[in-house]
């Protein structure tokens, strides 16, 4: 199963065991799973989660459509888990649940979900350091001079998850993977599948990678950029008319874009990720759609029949797939409710234009937990706990003497 803060969670289980807790009552594990922090931590307050209730049990029960050998392992495989509580229902904070709600609601209105996932990240070496120097994106001799490790990756990731495509990015061994679109739950299934296969795989090859929104000052930040389409059976919802966004598509902006202050904290849950937000960086500083266009928050990609879509640029590499994804679709969900026009589209260098992005964690969380149409779609207690843990992170934050603090104020 996976946390909150997108950390692979379970048990290993012999086969035969296996086989008898799945037709039974299912994996028992302790609810404090989903009350910890990004450092394991517990956090008090939760409402899914806290020392009122005696931290009873939940039940994982797997999903064998997510199964996946380990490309690390001869003979063992790994599989996600939904979360049950005492009463047989999906316990509505987990990150799946909240995922299966946003498809559910859209489901309501006629849709299915078609999704991608670009993720960055950089290879590191021993000392916490870029694994190899020099700044050249899309180049094949940089990448060559990180093997062996983005050679193990790509190996290893074969058959693990659909990964199009590897590139070395725009920061000292900072690189892109794309996993191929699908149905909503399974990639952010797969994301969760790739976050935990990219770190092992590379460690086994004799380095370290950070999924860190922001790892080095002066270095290109790393996303993970979403992209989503709208579908009524095989037939794709979203396409052009008369060479534009159709009605569904604009729905789709429009319900992103006003809501995008409030969803921001799903894909930047970190106080590190609002650092991403840099002008000139690739990521976006304010709300705002082009079409083409990487200096805005969403991108609309003018493609074929089945490959026109929206690209959300605002989530970090740090983001919790299902949440991210599960925010995203909400979004969408009120855009088609509220049959709003986005506003026009701008042209050209977009940063400043448009309203900022929240600038801090803080900010965020206060915008997410304001706007009630996105609560009701993702849960109440959910988005509550999620606030709380992202709440913790701030107080840590702020009540931290940091290098920056001694080195600008010790002598003041």
């Amino acid at each position: 199963w996976i946390d909150h803060q997108g950390h692979p969670c379970g048990k290993r289980v012999p086969v035969n065991h296996f086989l008898d807790k799945y037709r039974g009552s299912g994996f028992a594990f302790c609810e404090v799973a989903l009350a910890c922090d990004v450092s394991g931590d517990v956090v008090d307050g939760m409402v899914g989660s806290n020392w009122d209730t005696g931290m009873p049990d939940l039940v994982a029960r797997p999903d064998l459509t997510s199964f996946k050998y380990l490309p690390w392992r001869s003979d063992v495989g790994m599989v996600l888990c939904d979360i049950y509580d005492h009463h047989g229902e999906l316990a509505p904070t987990a990150p799946r649940s909240v995922l299966h709600r946003a498809v559910d609601r859209l489901a309501e209105l006629g849709y299915t979900t078609s999704v991608g996932v670009e993720f960055e990240f950089y290879l590191l070496d021993a000392q916490g350091k870029p694994y190899a120097d020099g700044l050249k994106a899309y180049s094949l001799s940089r990448a060559n001079t990180m093997e062996p490790v983005f050679g193990a990756l790509t190996d290893g990731l074969d058959g693990f998850v659909d990964v199009e495509a590897g590139n070395v990015e725009y920061g000292p061994s900072q690189c892109e993977f794309n996993i191929r679109h699908g149905e909503a739950l399974t990639i952010a299934n797969d994301a969760t599948a790739f976050r935990y296969a990219v770190r092992e795989i590379a460690r086994r090859a004799g380095a370290d990678v950070t999924f860190m929104a922001k790892p080095f000052n002066g270095m290109s930040g790393s996303s993970m950029h979403l992209h989503v389409s709208l579908w009524r059976g095989d037939e794709p919802a979203m396409g052009l008319d008369d060479g534009r966004e159709n009605t569904i598509m604009r729905y789709a902006a429009a319900g992103i874009l006003n809501n995008l202050p409030a969803i921001t904290l799903y894909g930047a849950p970190t106080v590190n990720a609002y650092r991403r937000f840099e002008l000139g960086s690739f990521a976006p500083t304010t709300s705002g759609w082009s079409v083409d266009n990487r200096t805005t928050a969403l991108r609309s990609l003018r493609e074929g029949p089945k490959s026109t879509r929206l690209e959300l640029r605002t989530p970090g590499a740090d983001a919790e797939p299902h949440w991210a994804i599960a925010s995203l679709l909400a979004a969408v969900a009120v855009g088609l409710e509220d049959q709003a026009e986005p506003p026009a589209q701008g042209t050209g260098n977009l940063y400043g234009v448009g309203d900022p992005l929240p600038l801090t964690l803080l900010d965020a969380i206060e915008a997410a937990e304001a706007n009630t149409r996105i609560v009701d779609i993702l849960g109440k207690d959910a988005v509550a706990d999620y606030a709380t843990l992202a709440r913790a992170e701030w107080r840590s934050f702020i009540s931290t003497v940091s290098d920056w603090d001694t080195k600008r104020y010790l002598h003041i």
